[in-house]
């Protein structure tokens, strides 16, 4: 417990730091301070990993590959990689959530309204997207199938509510960065954005070793 308070404790340190770095414009505060805070969120996860949690390894597996794509968006011209390790994440995320409950058991009265709720960012986002709309398509799909597994899950009782609040923050954490890329730069984003994503990433390392 300690461990994981001091670790979270950074992590905060971190998202601060960099809130600061983007709003004054220190390129190099910026990109410490984000990689420290996603090299945080993964050894939180690796900390609590065992290799007999099945579920722990796919998670671990996304923070990973998370945090690979935290990296990647620093970069102008590695945007799409970014999109592609992240897309990659939410995949990994879902095979945990189904490795705790097998899709088939996933809620369909969940599906529903997040259904909806993809479409209709795919709507607000899809004027915007010119050559990249199937990445962003396949990404948001990615994403809603991510969610319905995390709530899923916490609803039949396999893994703890922070499962689904987590996937949920991630879920708000990518519009903000859809419309910061995509329809209209702003800090505001920002500063709302990363706070819900490195909570998100936090909440899903936590479920790691339960």
């Amino acid at each position: 417990m300690p461990t994981t308070i001091v670790l979270l404790s950074i992590l905060a340190a971190c998202v601060v730091s960099l809130l600061r770095a983007i709003r004054v414009g220190d390129r190099a505060l910026e990109i410490l301070s984000k990689n420290a805070a996603s090299l945080t969120f993964v050894t939180l996860g690796a900390l609590r990993w065992s290799s007999g949690d099945v579920v722990g390894t796919w998670i671990l597996a996304g923070l990973v590959f998370c945090a690979l794509g935290d990296a990647l968006l620093l970069g102008k011209r590695t945007f799409d990689a970014g999109l592609a390790s992240f897309l990659v994440g939410h995949v990994l995320y879902g095979a945990g959530f189904n490795a705790a409950l097998p899709i088939q058991a996933w809620s369909l009265v969940v599906l529903v309204p997040l259904g909806v709720a993809g479409a209709a960012a795919i709507m607000w986002l899809w004027p915007h997207l010119g050559k990249k709309r199937l990445p962003v398509l396949a990404y948001i799909v990615a994403i809603t199938i991510m969610v319905w597994g995390g709530i899923s899950v916490a609803i039949a009782g396999v893994l703890p509510w922070t499962a689904a609040l987590g996937a949920g923050l991630f879920y708000l954490s990518d519009l903000a960065v859809a419309r910061h890329r995509f329809v209209h730069e702003s800090f505001v984003n920002r500063a709302l954005g990363l706070p819900l994503y490195y909570a998100g990433q936090a909440l899903l390392a936590l479920i790691i070793g339960l």
